[in-house]
């Protein structure tokens, strides 16, 4: 997932040297890319990262990226979505290989961070690419044997543009997933295609009175409304987090 980069704030962070050493197709559009980062400080889920291009006449541009992953030594993995035009999406997702290199700058963020010793019940809400930092909470759960209660409801446009998939798909671990779809549905689908609403947060997520953690992260518009909908359906407004994104230039 694709940001603006902030400015400010990281004065204290360096820069680093990152490799490519794996990608992995997500959709027609996105692709995972498994970078090796020397000296990688380590990092929480939720958290993300300054990507850094440099041209040869010394021009460089950079974008914010969510990460995907459970901190793994200096391993960092990034899922990138083209972006019509975009000026760093395409050479990520596209052009880059196995042994090019690029510039990282993190972790940033602390507000939209798991915990696996928060023992409260969770529930994620991803529109979209806005399930990368959430995945990432999720692989920490698993790697921590945690058994805290998790929820997730996915919603995307079609079937195809589902992101990690067949690891979510095996649903291991606990994982409670509610998929919805807004463009087209896979057949025998009992929902149809529409956006999320307050009966799909009541079906797929917890109850108010459970107090659980609601982590909601995609386009800005999404993001909002499903906020709007959780303070409605009486979750308390302290323990609803959210992540937004919107047009980058990206």
């Amino acid at each position: 997932m694709a940001r603006a980069a902030v400015p400010g704030g990281l004065g204290r962070l360096r820069w680093l040297v990152a490799r490519l050493v794996e990608r992995r197709d997500e959709s027609e559009a996105a692709r995972t890319l498994v970078f090796d980062v020397p000296g990688w400080p380590g990092h929480l889920a939720g958290q993300h990262v300054d990507v850094r291009l440099t041209a040869e006449d010394g021009y460089s541009t950079q974008r914010s990226y969510s990460m995907a992953s459970a901190p793994a030594g200096d391993r960092v993995e990034l899922t990138v979505a083209r972006v019509p035009d975009g000026e760093v999406s395409p050479y990520l997702a596209d052009t880059m290989e196995p042994g090019d290199e690029v510039e990282l700058r993190g972790p940033v963020g602390g507000w939209f961070v798991w915990h696996p010793e928060d023992p409260a019940p969770v529930l994620l809400v991803a529109g979209g690419s806005g399930i990368v930092p959430l995945m990432a909470m999720v692989r920490v759960r698993r790697d921590a044997g945690s058994r805290v209660p998790f929820r997730l409801v996915y919603s995307v446009r079609t079937p195809d543009d589902r992101y990690y998939q067949p690891e979510l798909g095996q649903g291991r671990g606990g994982l409670d997933i509610s998929y919805l779809y807004t463009r087209s549905t896979p057949r025998g689908a009992a929902r149809p295609a529409r956006r999320i609403d307050a009966a799909d947060l009541h079906a797929g997520g917890w109850p108010a009175e459970f107090e659980p953690s609601c982590y909601v992260c995609g386009p800005t518009g999404f993001v909002e409304t499903t906020a709007d909908l959780l303070v409605e359906l009486g979750h308390d407004p302290g323990r609803i987090r959210t992540e937004r994104f919107g047009p980058t230039g990206d």
